[in-house]
């Protein structure tokens, strides 16, 4: 991975972008297994949706956006919609254990 500074030009650059986001959506990818796993230890739906540990833990990562230079606002907008994602897919997940 080239430092923004070693790039020569914009290829180089949309180049390390690309190589980053991939890395992103590999991490989004490396969460799904924990948010199954996660539904299996759960008792009921109100546990899946976990209303409490999602505004805690959106603080965290409006608190590591800020560490990192970054809008806390759309972190957590980012977040919100990551974590309703997932809530979904764990209570599918969820609800076919149920049968």
């Amino acid at each position: 991975m080239k430092k923004p500074e070693e790039c020569s030009d914009i290829h180089e650059i949309r180049c390390e972008i690309d190589r980053l986001d991939h890395e992103i959506i590999v991490a989004m990818g490396r969460r799904r297994p924990y948010v199954k796993a996660a539904s299996k230890l759960k008792t009921d739906e109100a546990g899946v949706k976990a209303p409490d540990r999602v505004s805690s833990m959106l603080l965290k990562r409006r608190a590591w956006a800020v560490e990192e230079g970054l809008d806390p606002d759309l972190i957590e907008k980012i977040y919100r919609d990551l974590v309703t994602y997932f809530i979904n897919e764990e209570l599918t997940y969820f609800r076919s254990l149920q049968k």
